[in-house]
């Protein structure tokens, strides 16, 4: 269950603490300049974009981790067995001192396409200020990740040797599906294997207050295509006894959800209700939801993001308003996202759907049901030893109590991690808020709470290596 987690204990060096603290913000000027540097590449992993940009930005990363110290730096692909190589990666370690734990930093520094460009308010790969934010593709997702393991490795190396041995790897694909990250793991689990695994590409519950991710939705997504004639027909000769692919799609997909808009397709698994919530008003502020629009769905907010199927159309294939002819549209294809709860599995859920379609084909309509991606849930346990000592960095970095929430996204190479790793401790945690609009234009991060993501990085590693009982 996701609940609000109780006071950590507090530390038994305080002046460690505010040591690390003084040291961060020191540093922080050069710490945004690296992430600004960073924003201003390119690196969009979709194949549509030229990929010599993602190389670059490995590159950059690859040269501010041997700036900061670490003795082994390489810029790594996986080789799939078609001989095809993966996007650039960059690993990066220092041994651990004898009888301390090894953690694996994780990151990525591709980023999402920009999108409609008009719809930024900057130019998405010039980073800008505006009220304490730094806006830009990547700025936090999930570049500031990055720069997050940079800053606590930098704060730590100015006390001393590091407490810790520390490999940090930064994924250069993740933004397309990390289509190579299990063979990665699987060429390199040698240079990758760790004790405690911190994934820094997930949320804070709002500015000014810490969360700790420790649930995660699952993915699939698919193509359903509608077909019902041969080709095209005149609207005005043969409309009425004949209707458009369009209209039959439209209803198709009408039946993905009751009336009050809770997922009806049979077989998909609903979790438990968070004991967290999300006020309406910040949930409509967040969304830009419009005014009148209402929520789909019963129960909490949280519960309807974290532990309930959600399905959405995020394409569809049709004759656009400005090449519109006047015809009966003989076939039409949606591109259909479903996150599913933690507790799902990914081939059953889509099983599920796949007969949901294929069931309520409407009129008769030949429907066709192409497979995508599949991504499994995460639930992590709620405590272990390096969930207690993450609660106490970030209470003791931000001044309030860290919340353990769930999150609606996916990140599907977690269960990749688990397989191979299968004895590492996982810890999700993150930069963005929920003003970052990741993925979305004027994508950005708060500066004042990154600078906190950094030192409570530094705090973790401190305490995973017992320089703070």
């Amino acid at each position: 269950m996701l609940v609000v987690t109780n006071s950590p204990e507090p530390t038994a060096d305080p002046a460690l603490a505010t040591t690390l603290r003084e040291t961060v913000a020191r540093l922080f000027p050069a710490l945004r300049a690296d992430l600004e540097a960073l924003v201003r590449v390119p690196s969009v992993s979709n194949a549509a974009f030229d990929q010599a940009h993602v190389a670059a930005s490995a590159d950059a990363v690859a040269a501010l981790l041997r700036a900061a110290g670490l003795p082994e730096v390489q810029v790594l692909r996986a080789r799939a067995a078609d001989g095809t190589e993966g996007a650039p990666a960059v690993v990066a370690r220092r041994p651990a001192p004898d009888g301390a734990p090894t953690v694996l930093l994780y990151a990525h520094h591709d980023v999402q396409p920009p999108g409609d460009a008009a719809a930024w308010e900057t130019d998405p790969f010039e980073p800008t200020e505006r009220d304490g934010r730094l806006y830009g593709r990547g700025a936090a997702d999930d570049k500031a990740g990055v720069v997050a393991h940079l800053g606590a490795l930098r704060a730590l190396s100015e006390l001393g040797d590091l407490p810790v041995g520390v490999t940090v790897f930064v994924e250069g694909e993740e933004e397309v599906g990390s289509p190579s990250f299990l063979p990665f793991l699987t060429q390199y689990r040698d240079l990758l294997a760790a004790d405690v695994i911190v994934v820094a590409d997930s949320q804070n519950w709002k500015v000014g207050v810490p969360a700790l991710t420790t649930s995660l939705r699952g993915l699939v997504d698919c193509e359903v295509e509608v077909a019902v004639l041969g080709h095209a027909v005149h609207s005005g000769m043969y409309g009425g006894p004949v209707l458009d692919a369009v209209t039959l799609l439209a209803r198709l997909i009408a039946t993905l959800h009751d009336d009050a808009g809770n997922v009806a397709v049979d077989g998909l698994v609903v979790g438990v209700e968070p004991s967290v919530d999300y006020a309406e008003a910040d949930f409509r502020a967040d969304t830009s939801l419009l005014d009148g629009t209402v929520l789909a769905g019963e129960g909490s907010i949280v519960g309807r993001l974290w532990t309930k199927p959600a399905i959405a159309v995020i394409g569809l294939d049709a004759p656009s308003v400005a090449h519109a002819s006047n015809t009966i549209t003989p076939r039409a294809t949606a591109k259909l996202s479903v996150r599913l709860a933690p507790g799902q599995d990914p081939a059953a859920a889509m099983a599920a759907l796949r007969t949901h379609m294929e069931s309520n084909a409407p009129f008769g309509a030949h429907v066709t049901v192409r497979d995508g991606e599949q991504g499994k849930p995460f639930l992590a346990p709620g405590d272990s030893e390096a969930m207690r000592a993450a609660r106490w960095a970030f209470a003791t970095s931000w001044g309030t109590d860290p919340v353990d929430i769930g999150v609606g996204g996916s990140i599907p190479f977690i269960a990749d991690l688990l397989e191979v790793f299968p004895d590492a401790a996982i810890l999700v945690t993150g930069v963005e808020d929920p003003d970052s609009r990741a993925h979305g234009a004027n994508e950005s991060v708060h500066l004042g709470e990154l600078e906190k993501v950094v030192l409570a990085e530094a705090l973790l590693l401190a305490r995973l290596g017992g320089a703070v009982a």
